[in-house]
């Protein structure tokens, strides 16, 4: 399913207080407008560490965003966490994809992902 359908659905039901289990709301700073920007994605979270695959790799305009600004929000079921964004370019983004618990999405991003690229949100305490 195109992330142009999806992502809207999604992005309406976390609005709504709709807990989404397999995905969160990663807010990032626009680099240009210094707008808000939220998008839904696919996560592994290890303690106070958010781990996300971007599809797209540096392509995507949430990867660019953060790497620009670092700091970020996550809404993680109803609650908001901020947090600092790390690229890890050295990182393998399909055996870190095999961690994360939500295996279709996994699956999705593997299958149309062009340029995987591992993100790590190390989240405030």
């Amino acid at each position: 399913m195109s992330t142009r359908l999806l992502n809207p659905v999604l992005k309406s039901a976390a609005n709504a207080g709709i807990p989404l289990p397999s995905v969160v709301i990663l807010e990032t700073t626009g680099r240009r407008s210094a707008q808000p920007r939220r998008n839904p994605v696919g996560k592994s979270i290890e303690g106070n560490t958010l781990w996300i695959v971007a599809e797209h790799g540096r392509r995507a305009n949430y990867v660019r965003n953060l790497t620009a600004n670092p700091r970020v929000r996550v809404k993680v079921g109803r609650r908001w966490r901020t947090g600092t964004a790390h690229t890890m370019p050295e990182d393998d983004p399909r055996e870190r994809q095999r961690r994360i618990p939500n295996k279709l999405n996994s699956a999705m991003v593997r299958a149309m992902g062009s340029d995987l690229l591992t993100v790590r949100v190390d989240l405030d305490p």
